[in-house]
């Protein structure tokens, strides 16, 4: 085997455990494999077959994820730490070139222009590239990922032709200017405005005021040469709301500005500072009638505006519906911010020797203690519940776009599932990457060991491609919708018999008699109370039960609320938001635990099965026991069942302490890709030449007599010879 574990399940990895594969092989897949079954001797602790449940991480789109992952090795990618912002954005737009001649950004874009049409595959290679430098994923996912698709998803074949070719060679850098500094995540009520002038046959593309000024757009600062403005469209007196307009920002040659239009730099940001963010304005600029990307709206010579959707809403939630795979993409990009985190962090631990606990000669392995394996074994079950998620968003972001299912229900289920999913993996990856950080240590705070600059490159994540806060939002007014239909056209004999029900449930949970009942049952039996929580049932039924009475009970607050004047409804919705957003997210939780459920039914090693079952349990507990105080206040766990909880959690940690360095090595990433000083078995070699001297020292007899050790003799000679 390439490593060699010893009881505290430190390991040394050799020189060929550290060469690994840039594609992606799990640093130990092939010493495991062979060996990871359930042993059939009595007490024999279960193996993960690591390469088998690496290819099952990879998902279905695993040869694009092994492509991405053998460029992202490339050291001409890395980001290199120190560089002024100048310099790093030189170096940024420079690697985009490199994706350019090595065929990286091309998948989704259309066959007959030398792309694939393959979208699932585009955003599974993209996402990798978090690995090599966030700064170059973002930047490669504003050029061709926003810019680039919005000129093939809102644009038609003429538009295709024009300017595909130039944007998929880079010969055409862009940006897509649609945020304002006035309005974010409102994207409906931005201020730019495309006035049709008939006489002409051009739109003229203004900001009236500052506040309306393009703001946070990619490539605006230095490299964009063309955008794709959002303006709202206005023709014959009548704002049709917002469109997308091919605008030329500056000259090819000058690299200046076209008449009309100014910008600012953004300047030095908090992280991604190989992009050169900016802002933009526009003072009456005229464009031609074609340039409006007219898929879903089109305005004639004359200037009648006509869209093949009808609804103005409709309209343009299907238009920003077509750009949704940023938030996708974001989504699997932190799952594998967080999974190099943790393999970074949980190398090391398994090292790392600190404090005499349980010996006078040997120091304790870090993962060997209960709090840090709290804390990271938790975000690691998270961070596997994200990413079998994330396999189910992408599934369905290629359904749609490929057309295999793609009617308005799949469009309206994708962008709620994106919305729900995209806050907890980005949250997630930023407390991640602070948890390991801290759990190395002064060492995690090295830029050498990634944590610290990855967090300031992903702390945007959760603001852009749609604010967290308010794509909760939107998740839970469609858990309102759905929720409303169930009583839409019920008789009112049916709605009685609910409200029954329901009344009777709340007497059930509030008196108590549920209370009671499980603690009859669990009386004398700690044991049974952690089977009952343990049962994928159990929890499956508290974590539904939970979304389900949180959206009732702002459901029934809200009834009636479309009938009172806006104001007053608009106070209503705003009393209850907080529940609203909290729904939303139990909601997003419970998606992720099935997720994680639904890819334990794929697992065929039965060993493998074993230790994630253990892992969906620990994520699964670790929800329940954040919102233990919600379980108890609404009756639905008694006091006796609910002090379970902690301690089946700490059980929980010791089943998968054996199997941590296994959880992490079968996430495929190698040195080159995690590229943490303390994760690449320096930390063992001091350790190990540390105990070797001092084994020495004792064996030789020439080690210094401890002080402790003098006095407590001292004391106790004259002891003895009273004796």
């Amino acid at each position: 085997m390439t490593d060699v574990v010893d009881r505290t399940g430190g390991t040394g990895r050799t020189a060929a455990t550290k060469a690994g594969n840039a594609a992606g092989t799990p640093p130990r897949a092939k010493a495991l494999s062979a060996g990871s079954r359930v042993s059939g001797q009595p007490g024999a602790r279960p193996a993960v077959d690591v390469a088998a449940l690496g290819e099952q991480l990879l998902g279905k789109w695993a040869d694009a994820r092994r492509h991405a992952r053998t460029l992202a090795a490339n050291p001409a990618l890395h980001k290199t730490e120190g560089l002024t912002h100048t310099d790093h954005r030189a170096r940024t737009f420079g690697q985009l070139k490199l994706l350019v001649d090595n065929n990286a950004v091309h998948r989704a874009f259309p066959a007959e222009l030398g792309g694939a049409n393959d979208h699932g595959g585009n955003i599974a290679g993209f996402e990798e590239l978090v690995t090599a430098d966030p700064s170059l994923q973002i930047k490669a996912g504003v050029q061709w990922g926003l810019f680039g698709s919005a000129v093939m998803h809102l644009g038609t074949a003429e538009h295709h032709a024009k300017w595909l070719p130039g944007i998929m060679s880079l010969e055409i850098p862009g940006c897509f200017a649609m945020t304002e500094t006035g309005h974010g995540s409102d994207v409906a009520s931005i201020a730019t405005t495309a006035t049709y002038d008939d006489a002409t046959e051009e739109f003229v593309i203004h900001t009236p005021f500052r506040a309306a000024w393009k703001d946070y757009i990619g490539n605006a600062a230095i490299d964009g040469l063309g955008a794709v403005v959002f303006a709202q469209l206005v023709t014959q007196g009548v704002n049709h709301g917002v469109h997308a307009f091919y605008v030329e920002l500056r000259d090819p040659e000058t690299k200046q500005f076209r008449p009309g239009i100014g910008g600012e730099d953004d300047g030095v940001k908090g992280g991604l500072n190989g992009i050169d963010n900016g802002r933009l304005h526009f003072s009456n600029v005229r464009i031609p009638r074609t340039n409006l990307l007219n898929r879903y709206g089109d305005v004639a010579a004359d200037g009648t505006y006509s869209s093949p959707i009808a609804s103005p809403g409709r309209r343009f939630f299907t238009m920003l519906g077509t750009l949704v795979q940023g938030r996708v993409s974001l989504d699997g990009a932190a799952v594998a911010a967080s999974k190099i985190a943790l393999a970074a962090a949980i190398r090391y631990a398994t090292e790392r020797r600190q404090f005499n606990a349980s010996s006078h000669t040997e120091e304790e392995v870090l993962l060997d203690y209960q709090r840090h394996q709290r804390r990271l074994f938790t975000r690691l079950a998270t961070t596997y519940a994200a990413g079998f998620a994330h396999e189910q968003l992408l599934q369905k972001f290629d359904d749609v776009f490929s057309g295999a299912h793609d009617t308005d229900a799949d469009r309206q289920d994708l962008e709620t599932l994106a919305a729900a999913l995209k806050p907890l993996s980005t949250w997630h990856a930023l407390d991640t990457l602070q948890e390991c950080r801290e759990a190395c240590g002064g060492a995690g705070f090295l830029v050498e060991n990634r944590f610290a600059s990855l967090r300031a490159d992903l702390d945007v994540y959760v603001t852009f491609e749609g604010d967290n806060t308010v794509l909760l939002q939107l998740v839970a007014k469609r858990l309102l919708a759905d929720y409303a239909k169930e009583f839409r056209n019920v008789d009112f004999g049916v709605l009685a018999r609910y409200v029954v029900t329901q009344a009777t449930g709340v007497a059930i949970h509030r008196t108590g008699l549920r209370q009671v009942a499980q603690f009859v049952a669990d009386t004398g039996s700690v044991q049974k109370a952690a089977i009952a929580l343990r049962d994928e049932e159990g929890q499956r039924a508290l974590l539904t039960d939970r979304v389900q009475t949180m959206v009732a009970d702002v459901g029934a607050a809200l009834k009636g609320a479309n009938k009172l004047p806006v104001d007053k409804g608009a106070a209503l919705f705003n009393q209850h938001q907080n529940e609203l957003i909290d729904a939303a997210q139990a909601h997003a939780e419970l998606l992720q635990w099935e997720a994680f459920t639904e890819a334990l039914g794929e697992v065929q090693d039965p060993g493998t099965k074993v230790v994630l079952t253990w892992l969906r349990d620990l994520f699964g507990l670790s929800l329940i026991e954040k919102n233990l105080s919600w379980y108890l206040m609404n009756g639905r766990l008694s006091m006796q069942r609910a002090r379970t909880v902690g301690d089946y959690i700490n059980r929980l940690l010791v089943k998968i302490r054996p199997h941590a360095l296994d959880l992490v090595d079968a996430f495929g990433y190698g040195d080159e890709h995690v590229r943490a000083a303390i994760a690449t078995g320096a930390e063992k070699t001091r350790q190990d030449e540390a105990r070797a001297h001092y084994r020495a020292q004792r064996a030789s007899g020439s080690a210094p007599i401890d002080e402790k050790s003098l006095l407590a003799r001292k004391a106790a000679g004259p002891k003895s010879r009273q004796g």
